[in-house]
């Protein structure tokens, strides 16, 4: 029986991930525009974003424009794939497969 991922499934994190995952291939967003969408502090996203990081599913990049520091986001091949991986293992269990995960931290009946 496979398991959701539990790197995406923490809410904060799976918005994140949801949201960087409408951009297109090669494309990135501006750390405050998502913190906007997401209504996040910027701590609770730093730290959303540095998990996220450290699994290889977002790219986080600094910069500046002008002399105004910039970061950017983007998925990774990496983390689009996970989601997308996420969503079928998540659809299946809507579905009703009985091979489909199960959520993290579920039981089994006997």
């Amino acid at each position: 029986m496979s398991a959701l991922d539990a790197v995406i499934h923490a809410e904060g994190r799976l918005r994140i991930v949801a949201n960087l995952a409408k951009l297109n291939a090669g494309e990135s967003i501006a750390f405050p525009v998502l913190q906007d969408a997401l209504a996040m502090t910027a701590g609770n996203l730093s730290t959303h974003l540095r998990r996220l990081e450290e699994a290889g599913y977002v790219v986080i990049e600094k910069t500046h424009r002008g002399r105004t520091p910039v970061t950017y986001l983007a998925l990774t091949v990496r983390g689009r794939r996970a989601f997308e991986d996420y969503r079928g293992e998540l659809q299946a269990m809507l579905d009703g497969d009985p091979g489909a995960a199960s959520p993290p931290g579920a039981r089994m009946e006997a």
